[in-house]
């Protein structure tokens, strides 16, 4: 019934920052990796935290505790790099996202996927696509798409995925 009617559940990564639970939907989303290291790169704003190599590709990491404005911690055995792809114009760029810890892939019906509140949120809402109920909490679902400017973007020198592939 639900592909007679053209709504479909849609599968979404959720992981932790500063115990907020975000969430990406699970097809931008290539792998999650341990923390490993990362090499810095001089000149770049502060929340790039440099590159990793992932199987002979350079892949810049940025530290989504920064970038959101959250405060920074340690990092635990739990911290991980989300490895997303960006859709920049006409290309798809690859790049990590440090997050506290991933969770679990979440399934959501449209009907449990909100508009963002236009107040009391410490974040720009312009890349949260949605919030999304899960029991009596909320997640928010970002725009990875939107998460970065284009400027920031090519400004990180990232590969598109096809010259990473």
């Amino acid at each position: 019934m639900e592909e007679q009617s053209g709504v479909a559940t849609r599968q979404y990564l959720t992981f932790t920052l500063d115990s907020e639970t975000f969430a990406l939907e699970i097809h931008k989303v290539r792998e999650v990796l341990d923390l490993t290291t990362v090499t810095k790169v001089p000149q770049t704003p502060e929340f790039m935290r440099g590159v990793i190599n992932l199987r002979g590709n350079v892949v810049p990491v940025v530290d989504l505790r920064l970038k959101f404005g959250l405060p920074v911690c340690a990092q635990t055995v739990h911290t991980c790099i989300i490895i997303v792809e960006v859709a920049l114009e006409e290309e798809t760029l690859v790049m990590g996202a440090m997050a506290d810890s991933v969770q679990e892939v979440l399934d959501l019906e449209p009907d449990q996927v909100q508009p963002p509140p236009r107040i009391g949120t410490r974040l720009n809402l312009d890349f949260i696509r949605g919030m999304g109920r899960r029991g009596d909490d909320f997640v928010m679902i970002l725009d990875v798409d939107a998460v970065f400017s284009s400027d920031e973007l090519e400004a990180l020198g990232l590969e598109t995925a096809t010259e990473a592939a």
